[in-house]
């Protein structure tokens, strides 16, 4: 029989730090405000949680611009409460992840400083320094990710440096023979620590070309977002970065059971690279197409299928529907189809990314002008509504006290809590019978118990209704199930459906239904389905 890991089973739930809990009245969440809701998180019935960047940062870019990888950063606590909180998780049987951030550090790192101090520093060549073009501009047409040119010019040593996102960003070399060995030490002293995984950002971005030729122009570029009007072919997916990819899933194979998941935003063909020719990259390449899919059955459906064909032989699929960088799931979908959209998430093969909030259904906050913090928004203020990251990142809503129990009533949060706190929070869905926080965990605790959902195979089934997306999921010894979805809404034209299933089985018991209200035995040969509706069945 197959024995699955633990990454495998379960659920990975992204919690971003600033905006958990703050246990100590300053407005940003913090490692103790974690702990306090880790009997919370475990209700969840979710298996890891993973951690935006703690690690010491001037906060540009809220932490992804590190300044130390083998330190905690004071606004959220020391090493004795990151220590704790291990202990804790660990007893309560959650695995905790990291993230890492290999491809640039910030420019208040120690490494930097010195690479910046003179050009014949030792450590100079741990970034990537070129001389001005000969006409004293930048060295190529690279750009940021963030708005502007990629290369900012030192005046101290005459050279430009390349950052890819903010200027306090540079970008390490990876083509330096011990720039590498370096950060695979950086993994091994939270490894030792007895941290289960990392998520890497950007990691397909982590090697440059050595030639560093122009990048083409995009003819697919809609006008807007500038780094959108080249191909990216010098400075992301070289093929040499699968050889730093390996290297670093050798560490992690040093130790049981831990893993890493890859940021990498690529079509399928080249996502699945990244789990490595021997399956020695990453175990999990983030799957994002449900985010970038547009929201109707059928093309999630042949996203689906598509993924699930080019998969390599005993790669392990994974599927996210929000993060940090993203509009939240309720404001993208809608509430209504933000059910449906829970339920595909929690019952398609693989293993699933959350984002905190989603369980409650909570949407993109307003943010006031003065209350933009977001980078990409602030450099780039005719597309902020596109870039900016702000409106997803507000505060988690607990209750509905003044500031929502994230932090003590007389302080003003780091970003501004969306207006429906008082009606959408944990404390109000825990009373609340057929609220989304009672959905969410009828569906993770049926994962949890269901071999079928939780690693059995897929098939998808035939209902010839474009609306609806229906599909089995099986494993030996185990109840079988139907899930059945249907992506039409009220405003839609017929989104009311009665399917003939019988080709499935005569009929079913209704394990879960998004309105937590419909219950009992189904005659799957005249099964209705209203719109915003989706069931998971037992044959």
């Amino acid at each position: 029989m197959t024995q699955y890991i633990w990454w495998q089973k379960g659920i990975i739930y992204q919690i971003y730090p600033r905006s958990y809990q703050d246990s100590n009245a300053d407005g940003i969440g913090d490692l103790p405000g974690i702990i306090q809701r880790l009997d919370y998180l475990k209700s969840l019935n979710i298996e890891a949680i993973w951690l935006s960047p703690i690690y010491p940062s001037p906060m540009y870019d809220f932490g992804y611009d590190v300044a130390n990888y083998t330190a905690i950063n004071p606004i959220f606590g020391t090493m004795a409460d990151f220590d704790q909180l291990l202990v804790e998780s660990h007893q309560r049987g959650l695995k905790v992840m990291l993230d890492l951030v290999p491809n640039h550090t910030s420019s208040e790192h120690a490494w930097f400083l010195e690479s910046r101090s003179s050009r014949d520093n030792p450590k100079r060549d741990w970034y990537i320094w070129r001389d001005p073009a000969p006409d004293g501009g930048v060295p190529n047409n690279w750009l940021s990710y963030f708005g502007g040119s990629a290369w900012t010019f030192d005046e101290q040593t005459g050279q430009y440096y390349l950052h890819q996102f903010l200027k306090e960003q540079p970008e390490l070399n990876y083509r330096h023979h011990e720039v590498l060995p370096t950060m695979l030490n950086e993994m091994r002293f939270w490894l030792n620590k007895g941290v289960d995984g990392f998520r890497v950002d950007v990691i397909c971005l982590m090697l440059k070309d050595d030639q560093f030729r122009n990048e083409p122009p995009n003819p697919e570029w809609d006008g807007k977002v500038l780094h959108g009007s080249l191909q990216h072919i010098y400075t992301n997916n070289l093929p040499g970065v699968h050889d730093l990819i390996r290297q670093m899933r050798g560490v992690l194979n040093e130790y049981a059971d831990r893993m890493m998941v890859g940021e990498i935003y690529m079509p399928y063909e080249d996502l699945v690279t990244y789990y490595g020719q021997n399956m020695d990259g990453c175990h999990l390449p983030f799957n994002f197409q449900l985010i970038l899919t547009p929201w109707q059955a059928q093309a999630v459906r042949e996203v689906v299928e598509l993924y699930e064909s080019v998969l390599p032989s005993g790669a392990w699929p994974n599927w996210v529907l929000g993060n940090h960088d993203q509009h939240r799931l309720a404001t993208r979908v809608g509430a209504n189809q933000a059910r449906v959209a829970n339920m595909l998430l929690l019952t398609l093969r693989g293993t699933p990314t959350y984002y905190y909030g989603d369980e409650i259904g909570m949407e993109d906050g307003t943010i006031p002008p003065e209350f933009v913090q977001d980078p990409p928004a602030l450099k780039q203020p005719e597309v902020a509504h596109i870039v900016g990251r702000d409106p997803e990142r507000t505060p988690m809503q607990w209750n509905s006290d003044p500031n929502a129990g994230f932090t003590a009533e007389h302080v003003i949060p780091w970003l501004p809590l969306p207006a429906d706190y008082a009606e959408r929070n944990v404390a109000k869905q825990e009373t609340e019978p057929t609220a989304m926080l009672k959905f969410f965990r009828a569906l993770t605790a049926l994962r949890q118990t269901e071999p079928s959902l939780s690693v059995g195979d897929y098939a998808s089934v035939e209902t010839g209704v474009a609306d609806i997306f229906a599909y089995l999921r099986t494993a030996p010894n185990s109840d079988r199930f139907l899930v059945v979805l249907n992506f039409g809404a009220l405003s839609f034209e017929s989104a009311e459906h009665r399917l003939n299933l019988s080709q499935v089985a005569p009929r079913a018991t209704i394990a879960v239904a998004t309105d937590m209200v419909r219950t009992g035995l189904v005659d799957l040969t005249s099964l209705s389905l209203a719109p915003n509706e989706g069931l998971v069945l037992r044959l």
